[in-house]
C-alpha cells in the first residue's frame, strides 16, 4: 500500500489548528479572504513551523461572507490580481518567519471550478507564476487544473477523507446531508480503501478507481481532531504514514 500524506485546511478560525498540526504533514492556510488575517496566518504559520509541517496557501474567491464556498463573478484580471495577491500573503509571512512556501490549493467553490472551468484554471496558472514557478498545486486527478499545470509546476493529486463522492469523483455537494462524513471508523475505512484498493466508496455504493497523492481532512469539520488522530494512530499500526 502507499504511504500516506495527510493535509488540512488551516487558518480558518474553526478553533482546532493547534489540536490539528501534530497529525499532518501539509497545511493549506487561508489567505484572508475568505476568513483569516495578517496575525491569524503568522499565527498559524508557527504553529506549522514548529510541527514540521509543509506550508501551503489556501486561495479563494474574495468572499468572506459565504466562506468562499459560493462561485465569485470576477473577470480573468481581477481573479488573477486577488489570487496573486493572496498566495504572496502567505508566502511573504512564511519567508519572514524562517520557512517556505510549498504548494497551492485552491478553495471551495474557487478549488470545484477549477475542476471544471478551463479560465479559472488559467488564472490559478498565472498567479502561481507570478509568484514561484517551484511550488506544487493540489487539485483533483481530472481537473482541468491538473491537466494545464502539467508542464509547469508539479501538480500534487488530493483526495478527501471526510467528504462523500458521487459516482464522477466530484464530491457531494454541501447542501446534501451525506456530504460530509464525520465518524473517525467511518472515515477510516472511507481512506482505507482508496489506499489498499485505489478505488473509493461512492454515495450510490459504486466502487470507483481513485489517484491520489495526499489525503484532506477539512479543518473546519466539527470532528477534525478526533478524525485526524484515529487515522494518524491507525496508519501509523500499518507503517504508511
Amino acid at each position: 500500500m502507499k504511504r500516506i500524506i495527510l493535509n488540512a485546511d488551516v487558518g480558518e478560525e474553526a478553533g482546532f489548528d493547534t489540536e490539528i498540526m501534530p497529525y499532518i504533514s501539509w497545511c493549506n492556510i487561508a489567505c484572508g479572504s475568505h476568513a483569516g488575517d495578517a496575525e491569524v496566518i503568522q499565527r498559524t504559520i508557527e504553529l506549522a513551523l514548529k510541527h514540521n509541517v509543509k506550508i501551503g496557501a489556501h486561495p479563494s474567491y474574495p468572499d468572506r461572507k459565504n466562506f468562499g464556498r459560493t462561485k465569485v463573478e470576477m473577470t480573468y484580471d481581477d481573479l488573477v490580481k486577488t489570487i496573486t495577491e493572496q498566495i504572496q500573503l502567505v508566502k511573504s509571512y512564511t519567508e519572514k518567519t524562517g520557512g517556505k512556501l510549498h504548494h497551492v490549493k485552491p478553495h471551495g467553490a474557487l478549488y470545484n471550478e477549477a475542476v471544471k472551468n478551463e479560465e479559472v484554471a488559467r488564472a490559478i496558472i498565472e498567479s502561481v507564476k507570478n509568484i514561484d514557478k517551484s511550488l506544487s498545486i493540489v487539485t483533483l486527478k481530472n481537473a482541468k487544473l491538473s491537466y494545464l499545470s502539467g508542464g509547469d509546476f508539479e501538480v500534487r493529486h488530493e483526495a478527501f477523507a471526510d467528504r462523500n463522492y458521487n459516482d464522477d469523483l466530484t464530491l457531494v455537494s454541501r447542501k446534501e446531508k451525506e456530504a460530509l462524513l464525520t465518524d473517525p471508523k467511518e472515515i477510516f475505512d472511507h481512506v482505507k480503501r482508496m489506499v489498499s484498493e485505489g478505488k473509493v466508496k461512492t454515495k450510490k455504493g459504486v466502487e470507483v478507481p481513485i489517484f491520489f497523492d495526499t489525503i484532506c481532512v477539512h479543518g473546519d469539520n466539527p470532528k477534525s481532531v478526533q478524525i485526524l488522530k484515529y487515522l494518524y494512530t491507525e496508519f501509523s499500526n500499518l507503517n504508511l504514514l
